[in-house]
């Protein structure tokens, strides 16, 4: 009686094991202990970038830098005048996301002080949109939402244009940018003022 006992208990104690392994097994096989070799590290978002010849961050950084001095020496900005940023055209064979440029300048000349920002075209639909909101969905105290046809006009609109010249040989890859900014009185439709940043860089194997 005694030996049965203990041949079931051993069998059981197998059993358990065994089940133990196959689950192991499965688990290792659905979740695979995944190594990162690769060190990451913060870097200087100020610091020159030499990675390749491309449009980067430094570039990005020279032409608002440029762009943002051009403007606050003129003077232009009396009284702080409403401007607005229009279009800003890549004419580069590259991907470059202009809409970073110009948000590096604004974001400048902004903090000066000197002058406000009237929504821009690709911004407007949501102002509007915010309008129509508390004027007609009955949600909000009379007397505490925003009216309609109280926006302010802009006085300037702002242009930018960024285009390339690309010249390669079998080991050197030089590439000129030139962007180029233009400040126009809306009313008037003159250019009140206008300045370029240009850039070149030259890559060898």
């Amino acid at each position: 009686m005694q030996q049965r006992h203990t041949l079931r208990r051993s069998a059981l104690i197998l059993a358990l094991a065994a089940g133990t392994l196959a689950l192991s097994a499965c688990q290792g096989l659905s979740s695979p202990t995944v190594r990162f070799d690769r060190e990451v590290n913060y870097g200087d978002a100020k610091a020159v970038e030499l990675v390749t010849n491309e449009f980067g961050s430094t570039d990005l950084q020279m032409i608002a830098e440029k762009m943002t001095g051009g403007l606050l020496e003129t003077g232009i900005f009396q009284g702080r005048p409403t401007v607005t940023i229009s279009t800003v055209k890549n004419k580069t064979s590259e991907y470059i996301d202009t809409t970073n440029v110009m948000n590096s300048i604004q974001t400048a000349l902004v903090k000066s002080g000197k002058v406000r920002f009237a929504r821009s075209i690709n911004e407007m639909q949501q102002g509007v949109d915010e309008l129509q909101r508390q004027n007609q969905s009955g949600l909000y105290r009379q007397g505490s939402t925003a009216k309609m046809g109280q926006m302010t006009a802009a006085k300037y609109s702002m242009e930018g244009e960024l285009t390339s010249i690309v010249k390669q040989s079998s080991a050197t890859k030089d590439v000129y940018y030139k962007f180029t900014l233009k400040l126009f009185d809306v009313q008037e439709g003159t250019i009140e003022w206008q300045d370029e940043k240009e850039i070149r860089k030259t890559s060898k194997r």
